[in-house]
């Protein structure tokens, strides 16, 4: 069995992509993002996270979360989000699970695991952002970020880290983005 390695950094930063099983678009509908969120919240009482940045597409997620209090473990976050989700949802699945997934109780919603990254430095943390924020630009779901509801990008602009017309025209910098 493989051994997967997580970093596990006190009171680190992390971006995640998370995806629906067989990119199932389980988030098409503004009911299950609604429901996404109300897990996240929920989770975010009991586990000491905030989240710096987020978006949903129709079949996975990108966000960043800053750990608090010392706290190291996203994974098991990341275990109540999805289970809790998984509960109360109502919309399709895949009907084409594995032995293994129907003998460990999966649902067929969510890909078992999730890609993680450290942020290293406010650099690394910047092009985070904006490749999350950029993310429905990228696949051809809007033309513009702001555009997409799904997003904390109004609250960038809010905040003045973005302009409100930020990713509209192509900056060949963002367009070419590639996370490692």
């Amino acid at each position: 069995m493989p051994n997967y390695r997580r970093v596990h950094l006190r009171g680190g930063t992390f971006f995640f992509t998370v995806v629906t099983y067989r990119r199932l678009p389980v988030f098409a509908s503004a009911t299950a993002v609604a429901l996404l969120e109300r897990c996240v919240e929920s989770v975010m009482v009991d586990y000491p996270f905030s989240i710096d940045a987020m978006v949903t597409l129709p079949d996975h997620l990108h966000c960043i979360w800053s750990l608090r209090d010392g706290a190291s473990d996203f994974s098991s976050g990341w275990k109540r989000v999805k289970t809790l989700f998984t509960r109360a949802y109502q919309g399709p699945r895949s009907d084409r699970m594995s032995t293994s997934m129907v003998g460990k109780g999966e649902r067929g919603v969510w890909q078992r695991r999730f890609w993680e990254h450290a942020i290293r430095d406010e650099r690394d943390f910047s092009l985070h952002c904006d490749y999350i924020h950029y993310n429905p630009v990228r696949h051809g779901l809007v033309k513009s970020p702001r555009e997409w509801k799904h997003s904390t990008f109004d609250r960038f602009v809010r905040t003045g880290v973005y302009p409100p017309d930020w990713g509209s025209t192509v900056s060949t910098e963002v367009e070419a983005m590639e996370l490692e």
